[in-house]
């Protein structure tokens, strides 16, 4: 038993959560397509990368702590 790879919860309860942002999803996917034709590299999409994956983490956080040992 100590042999066996543990496996990762917070991986598993993302995946569970991430149907539950899916606006913050499509405004991230919005604002990159929106940018991709930007040569001069100053447009970004980081507000949106962070909303969608803080509301991710807000959905796992209550979850993961149980979770681990």
């Amino acid at each position: 038993m100590a042999d066996e790879e543990p496996v990762d919860q917070k991986k598993f309860l993302e995946d569970g959560c991430k149907p539950k942002c899916v606006k913050q999803l499509r405004s991230y996917e919005a604002c990159v397509k929106r940018i991709q034709g930007d040569e001069s590299g100053h447009k970004h999409c980081t507000g949106q990368y962070f909303d969608y994956w803080s509301c991710v983490d807000k959905c796992v956080a209550p979850s993961l702590f149980t979770k681990l040992k």
